[in-house]
């Protein structure tokens, strides 16, 4: 069956219209239901791009994956190309895009087959070329194209796939359901340890076009998780040139994988031939990211210097895989870029990196170290590079993720897709300032305020005071589906967030001068930053104010409920810290807790006692939500429990909202409606004008 996908005439938007609706203040409900635009891959022409959309079925309560297409030539708008299918991948040729998408339950690899029509791309009948028992986890296709690369998580004394399959059938049948375990990690993120890891996988093509139902594996003998857990991907492995070996990362478990950094960069042969060689044994902290050079002469791969600390800057090294010598390429770059890729004739590197409140797209030479922004002000959340041609999803604090085109060098940016004009056309969102001030140490400080939506000069306004979390992290000029400053604006507040000591962007100096230091710089960075915004915004009401925080940001709330509690009607705190001390023992990546602390909590228990907000529970007097999630085992509910039992007993207006089934963050669309509007009635209830 040939299908025949059509150039549309008008500008690119989403293929369905929004229905329309009369014009009313951003709110969580327009949050819930955007399309969320992301993974632009380029053909190897740069004509046409693939990506992908997720949208929100909310009835049952999810995201709905589709794979889109858009004609770069001009004046087209996107295509949908596949429902249900993710993680669109050209082939070499630029004939075909590989996905995944579910093949009787199961997770496979398929393939569509595109060519030029009169009328448009004519789209040939999507073939299953996977047949594996487990779910495919991610895969990437060799530079040849003859091969692919594949993850399953697999039992590792298993010899193939059907035999973790079988095993998992049989404990699915098991009547008893004790689970013995003899090392940590017991349980990670949000999942209990089931005794599978992460493994890789290649396999060849047959000439129809086929995968056996058997890879090879080529993670022999590698005790650890590629891609790592529980956030890696496709972005630590990458094929030689040559396409006969292939570079991933990996962290060897051990005992010791709870308070370990130590990745390191592999090499293995694509055949199972021979074992994996660790090529980055001599750094004893993090390397990973790998990119190989065009010439396969030179590895690229981002490294840090110091074990056990996970927010160490990323430094780019190169690595001459003849002798195996390395170097800094870029040592007077202040920044801790993300994941890296290279341009086809090898002269330039490309990454993304925090850059105080934004989060642009640089280039990088290889060979001086010099640091080019192509892409500036907003977020970059993904991109691709085809010859002169660069395609990029965009974002910032007023809108939504994108897509961009402009020449490889960064000029000419210009916007191609439009996919939630219609429905942000009858909303209104608040403006956004950035300001700057002194803070700990007389050291500069960023912050910025969204004014709320419908001000007007000479009124004052409620504050929501958002405390990010990280704490290695910042509040930035991104869209955020989760803390979007626009969601309060939308109900009348103006908030202030403040990027304190700790925060990414500002050099690793300024970031690193949180470690041990929780309760000490960030909060003389967020008093001073409360009160230069007073100073600055006299549309600010500082009588009627409310901070609120999740993770670090949910420490400090607490933090700042028994030393700091002055200025504020209410709290709210998201899964935060409630006890240090207990805190170590109940989490589960316990090298955070040691580099943040100086060591363990036996060995220096006066460092978690420094800036312990149970300690000053007796201090408590504001009224607080605490929110906290089953699921979420990197702040265990406990904590949350904790402190709401001591608001409880010492008679505080207080309430308690918990997710059974969520994790760390509220992603259920439904439940992320349910948060907002019980946290927005609880800023609203603390901070009614008076009558």
């Amino acid at each position: 069956m040939m299908l025949v996908l059509a150039a549309a005439a008008c500008a690119a938007t989403t293929s369905v219209p929004a229905a329309p609706v009369s014009a009313h203040p951003f709110n969580i409900h327009d949050l819930v239901m955007l399309d969320r635009v992301g993974d632009p891959q380029l053909s190897p022409d740069g004509r046409h791009a693939a990506f992908g959309v997720r949208s929100t079925d909310y009835a049952a309560n999810k995201g709905v994956n589709a794979v889109f297409l858009l004609d770069l030539g001009g004046g087209n708008a996107p295509v949908k190309l596949l429902d249900g299918g993710s993680a669109a991948r050209w082939s070499v040729d630029g004939k075909s895009l590989f996905y995944m998408a579910p093949a009787g339950g199961v997770n496979q690899l398929w393939r569509v087959d595109l060519t030029p029509g009169k009328h448009g791309m004519v789209l040939a009948k999507p073939v299953q070329v996977s047949h594996s028992a487990l779910d495919l986890g991610g895969f990437a296709l060799s530079p040849d194209g003859k091969r692919v690369a594949m993850t399953y998580e697999v039992y590792p004394d298993c010899a193939d796939l059907a035999c973790t399959k079988e095993r998992m059938d049989g404990e699915a049948s098991d009547k008893s359901t004790g689970k013995l375990y003899k090392k940590l990690f017991v349980r990670h993120w949000d999942a209990w340890a089931s005794g599978r890891r992460n493994q890789l996988f290649v396999a060849s093509f047959d000439e129809r076009g086929q995968l056996p139902a058997e890879p090879t594996l080529v993670s022999r003998d590698i005790d650890g998780d590629v891609p790592s857990k529980p956030f890696g991907g496709m972005e630590e492995l990458a094929f030689a040139p040559d396409g006969q070996s292939i570079y991933f990362s990996a962290r060897i478990a051990g005992s010791s994988e709870p308070w370990s950094t130590n990745f390191d960069v592999y090499r293995a042969p694509v055949d199972g031939s021979a074992e994996p060689q660790n090529l980055t044994a001599a750094n004893a902290a993090w390397d990973a990211y790998p990119v190989p050079s065009p010439d396969g002469r030179t590895l690229y791969y981002l490294a840090m210097k110091e074990p056990g600390f996970e927010a160490d800057r990323f430094a780019i090294m190169a690595m001459d895989l003849a002798s195996g010598s390395t170097h800094e390429v870029d040592p007077q770059w202040d920044r801790s870029p993300g994941s890296l890729s290279i341009a086809a004739d090898g002269k330039t590197l490309f990454a993304t990196a925090d850059d105080r409140g934004q989060h642009p797209l640089f280039a990088i030479d290889p060979s001086s170290g010099t640091v080019r922004q192509l892409v500036g002000d907003g977020t970059v959340g993904g991109y691709a590079v085809a010859g002169n041609t660069l395609l990029l999803a965009r974002d910032d604090l007023k809108r939504p993720a994108d897509l961009y085109v402009a020449k490889a060098n960064g000029h000419g940016l210009r916007q191609v897709t439009h996919f939630n004009a219609a429905r942000l056309k009858d909303t209104k969102v608040g403006d956004v300032e950035f300001f700057t001030f002194n803070g700990a140490g007389n050291e500069p400080v960023q912050g910025y305020v969204v004014k709320p939506v419908g001000y007007k000069r000479g009124k004052t306004y409620p504050v929501a005071f958002i405390i990010h979390g990280g704490p290695q992290g910042a509040m930035n000029n991104g869209w955020s589906y989760r803390w979007n400053p626009q969601t309060y604006a939308g109900q009348g507040f103006a908030v202030v967030t403040i990027n304190f000591h700790g925060s990414t962007g500002y050099g690793q100096a300024f970031t690193n001068a949180i470690s041990g230091d929780w309760g000490g710089k960030p909060l003389e960075d967020l008093k001073a930053g409360w009160n230069a915004a007073l100073a600055k915004y006299s549309f600010l009401d500082g009588d009627r104010a409310c901070a609120l925080g999740a993770s670090y940001g949910g420490y400090m709330v607490y933090w700042m409920a028994g030393v700091w509690n002055g200025p504020w009607k209410c709290f709210v705190d998201h899964d935060g810290v409630f006890d240090t001390r207990a805190m170590y023992y109940d989490t589960e990546e316990l090298w955070f807790e040691e580099k943040e602390n100086g060591g363990t909590p036996f060995d220096h228990p006066e460092n978690y006692e420094r800036f312990n907000p149970v300690n000053h529970v007796k201090d408590w007097r504001v009224p607080m939500l605490v929110v906290h999630s089953g699921k979420d085992f990197r702040i265990p509910i406990i904590q949350g429990l904790g402190a709401f039992t001591a608001l409880q007993r010492r008679g505080i207006p207080s309430e308690f909202l918990t997710f059974p089934d969520e994790n760390h963050f509220v992603l259920k669309p439904q439940n992320s409606v349910q948060w907002h509007e019980t946290v927005n009635a609880w800023l609203k209830k603390w901070t009614a004008a008076p009558h």
